[in-house]
């Protein structure tokens, strides 16, 4: 994580410099906050979502020396909602009961995310008919 930072940050102005853009997509393990897992309360000392992890994800959104100025781009279109998660355990009816984390991430530049008009997760109907532990997230930018 330490390493990575500065890459992104690099990796944001190096595009920039070239008039492009930057989208990193990923399992990246990290629910940022509390709405991006339904047991917030019962993980708060777990991997995933220890709050030194969740701070560095902060710093990836964040902007400033510290901060490498992405956008979280699922969640910039769905503010101030639950989810939509992306995983779900295989133990128990985590799916069934949609208790899952939302720790696959779209991170954009910007400019980027700014033309986001659609984020969403491709969650299977039902258990039997998903393909892994995690589901795939998309979205769609306007040219």
């Amino acid at each position: 994580m330490d390493a990575f930072l500065p890459y992104l940050r690099g990796l944001r102005e190096r595009a920039a410099a070239d008039g492009r853009d930057v989208l990193v997509c990923g399992d990246w393990n990290i629910a940022h906050e509390e709405a991006d897992l339904r047991n917030w309360r019962g993980n708060r000392r777990n991997s995933g979502f220890l709050p030194e992890e969740r701070e560095w994800l902060g710093r990836v959104y964040g902007d400033g020396e510290t901060g490498a100025g992405y956008v979280d781009v699922v969640r910039a279109m769905h503010p101030g909602q639950e989810g939509p998660y992306s995983w779900w355990s295989y133990r128990g009816r985590a799916f069934d009961n949609d208790t899952g984390w939302r720790i696959d991430l779209l991170v954009a530049t910007p400019h980027l995310a700014e033309r986001c008009v659609k984020a969403y997760v491709e969650r299977a109907a039902s258990h039997t008919e998903r393909w892994s532990d995690h589901a795939p997230v998309t979205a769609v930018f306007e040219p």
